[in-house]
């Protein structure tokens, strides 16, 4: 095995092991015994699992990130169409890698602060604030509200991707049924927004 072959060996088998156990929970021990080298070659490639982990990280951070940004910038798709391709795009990347999305979802940014899931999904929504003003604007809306509407449609996305990843064995729905129901619910929502909602519940004394 040649020293790249031996490099991308050792990722292959750590992220396996992150995604199981997490950061903490793995060993340097460990992963060189799953990968039966010893400890120094781990050593020697990575200087330890924390910058082994900061790899695994940063390639699947690129990825989602990479993929994300590739459907929102479709050319000339219309505004419910590019809600339709960013969910499409995250639900391939979790069905596609699932390791990859349960490291970076849960403790990413104990190795890579600036590429935690949070900051991607940050990202993600200030891509959609535009798409969400000038809807907004089309229909006398505050466009000035665009910012909070857009965490609130790239969390739905996000957390609904969780959970289907975590309850796909107790609830088999295909990828393109959940895509239509989140596109739905956020779709068909939006459509039906009142300018200035009200809640009913009276305000704690």
């Amino acid at each position: 095995m040649t020293r790249a072959e031996r490099r991308e060996q050792l990722i292959d088998v750590a992220r396996a092991l992150f995604a199981e156990r997490g950061l903490d929970g793995t060993s340097v021990e460990e992963i060189a015994a799953h990968a039966e080298v010893s400890k120094p070659v781990v050593y020697e490639h990575f200087g330890g699992k924390e910058g082994l982990y900061a790899v695994v990280v940063d390639r699947e951070v690129r990825a989602l990130h990479d993929a994300i940004r590739s459907a929102l910038t479709t050319p000339k798709a219309r505004s419910r169409h590019l809600i339709e391709l960013g969910t499409l795009a995250l639900l391939d990347y979790i069905e596609d890698n699932p390791d990859g999305f349960a490291i970076i979802a849960r403790d990413s940014s104990a190795a890579s602060p600036e590429g935690s899931f949070a900051t991607i999904l940050s990202d993600i929504a200030s891509r959609v604030e535009d798409l969400l003003a000038a809807e907004f604007d089309k229909f006398d809306f505050d466009p000035g509200l665009a910012p909070m509407y857009a965490q609130m449609l790239v969390g739905l996305v996000a957390l609904t991707g969780q959970w289907w990843l975590d309850a796909r064995e107790t609830h088999p729905l295909e990828k393109r049924t959940v895509a239509a129901h989140l596109v739905n619910l956020a779709w068909n929502g939006m459509k039906n927004l009142q300018p200035s909602p009200k809640l009913s519940a009276p305000p704690r004394s």
